[in-house]
């Protein structure tokens, strides 16, 4: 058989784990879920060797996902560290074979503590599937290693499992987009979801703004300091009536205009784009693709007249948000 040949088996045999586990499917996966979900601590999730890397990724999914979840070691537990469990979390066994040593060994405390206990092993017959308040099936009809021997199909099973498990739980709770960003603060998600214009925005002294009346030769000076080529122009309520920047300028020179004398509400792009301050960064990006614009004044709130900050592209590129 050609590697390539081989490789196809293996998918195809894993394939047919998931679709008989998917199969298998019925009212245990139901109570697992409500188990969990009633949780008032945490979740404890524990497993040796493969299927204790597999824990530990199901771990990851669940926390991230809204259900406080945690890895332990069993070797580590039956040496201390059961000392991190307590009363009111829910115990999820992972074993294949449903026999491992360290794991069973850990079983009596699970108990005495009168901890639930969701089993999932390979084998309905073993230790642990028989300890278990709740007993979630993972076997497989044989693994995808021609040898029989490592854990191939079984932990993708196992792994399947433990997403649907999560993903369950994220449902039920109505779990957002926005609450995956909260625990992932630092990643793309995070801050398109999280960060908002005012976190962003130059205010104060660096917001850049003229009056009506303003000579070009000091609106000039005003778009040059703060460096924003771009400034905005108030009447003399202070409300913004308009916009001159660097391309108005390169505009109006090509038009030959004697310009430098001239006041800049007879030379400014009318009618500005703005944001509430409140919006999310993300969507100032795309009204500046929009509009193809570089800047957006921004205001307290769709009624305002009165701008209160200024968001420039190059903000939202330096916050990782574009």
């Amino acid at each position: 058989m050609s590697l390539l040949a081989e490789a196809r088996e293996v998918i195809q045999v894993e394939i047919e784990a998931l679709q008989a586990m998917m199969e298998r499917l019925d009212a245990s996966f139901d109570a697992a879920v409500e188990l969990i979900y009633g949780c008032q601590g945490r979740v404890v999730i524990t497993g040796m060797g493969k299927s204790g890397l597999i824990c530990q990724k199901i771990a990851a999914t669940m926390a991230s996902t809204g259900t406080p979840t945690f890895f332990l070691h069993p070797a580590e537990g039956i040496h201390g560290d059961l000392g991190m469990i307590t009363r009111g979390d829910v115990v999820i066994a992972v074993s294949n074979s449903g026999e491992t040593e360290e794991l069973t060994r850990i079983l009596p405390v699970v108990k005495r503590m009168g901890l639930p206990l969701i089993a999932m092993a390979g084998r309905p017959q073993s230790t642990l599937a028989k300890a278990g308040d709740i007993f979630l099936d993972i076997s497989v009809a044989k693994e995808a290693c021609p040898l029989g021997l490592a854990p191939t199909a079984s932990t993708t099973a196992t792994l399947a499992m433990g997403d649907a498990l999560a993903v369950a739980l994220l449902v039920k709770r109505g779990f957002k987009a926005e609450d995956f960003a909260l625990y992932h603060p630092g990643g793309a998600l995070g801050k398109k979801l999280l960060l908002k214009v005012e976190d962003l925005m130059h205010s104060g002294a660096a917001l850049p703004l003229v009056k009506e009346e303003t000579l070009l030769r000091d609106a000039l000076f005003e778009i040059t300091s703060k460096k924003l080529g771009i400034t905005g122009v108030c009447n003399a309520q202070g409300e913004l009536v308009g916009v001159f920047s660097d391309g108005d300028l390169r505009r109006a020179i090509a038009q030959g205009l004697d310009l430098l004398n001239q006041p800049v509400g007879a030379l400014m792009g009318r009618q500005p784009k703005r944001i509430g301050r409140s919006e999310l960064a993300a969507k100032a990006v795309q009204l500046m693709e929009m509009h193809t614009i570089t800047s957006l004044f921004v205001f307290e709130d769709a009624t305002a007249l009165r701008p209160c900050g200024i968001i420039h592209l190059h903000d939202l590129l330096k916050a990782g948000v574009v």
